[in-house]
């Protein structure tokens, strides 16, 4: 993710339930100041998750990561993110995944996260996978509210709501969030969980 807060703002509910679920989480992110990378820490704890910061945002990073990891599933922002930070850390994720996945087999799915709004550079986001995170929503938000230098409060936290309700209410649940598919090598492979 780009930045310490992103995994809980866009898929900190999915997460929470897959670490529930004794799934190994792993939230990597690039280093920032000490304010937020022990921001990033107390958040990922709180999911269940554990926390890789490096030292930059780059494709060999990256595939350094995805290699000695050998994830299964790896979230990111989506290809066309408004945000120019957003945008850039998919481009670097979809950078590093050819050589990857050629040499290691993993990982086998990825997807792109909700983004501001629903707003991308193309239009709206038009995701194919929804996770039903009503189990895991106060999770999320207390996730979220460890990240106290951001405007959790005021400006995410109610945005991260109502998102989560409105795909909540597409698949009859209380609250969800939503996943768009990434073609890894040209597949999409059929999955029954993320």
């Amino acid at each position: 993710m780009a930045h310490p807060d992103d995994a809980e703002l866009w898929a900190g509910g999915t997460l929470a339930l897959h670490a529930e679920h004794g799934v190994t989480v792993t939230i990597a992110v690039a280093s920032h100041d000490p304010t937020r990378d022990a921001e990033a820490t107390a958040g990922a704890d709180i999911l269940g998750a554990e926390i890789r910061s490096l030292p930059e945002l780059t494709a060999e990073t990256v595939a350094d990561l995805m290699r000695h990891l050998r994830p299964e599933v790896v979230i990111t922002h989506t290809t066309a993110d408004a945000h120019p930070d957003h945008h850039n850390a998919s481009r670097t994720v979809l950078a590093a995944l050819p050589d990857v996945v050629i040499n290691t087999g993993h990982p086998l799915r990825v997807y792109g996260c909700e983004t501001y709004n629903g707003l991308t550079l193309d239009g709206t986001t038009q995701p194919q996978t929804i996770i039903d995170i009503s189990d895991t929503y106060a999770t999320k938000t207390q996730a979220l509210h460890a990240h106290r230098s951001q405007p959790i409060t005021d400006h995410f936290g109610p945005m991260a709501e109502n998102l989560a309700r409105l795909w909540g209410a597409r698949i009859g649940t209380t609250y969800a969030e939503a996943f768009t598919p990434i073609p890894v090598l040209g597949r999409l492979p059929a999955t029954h969980h993320l």
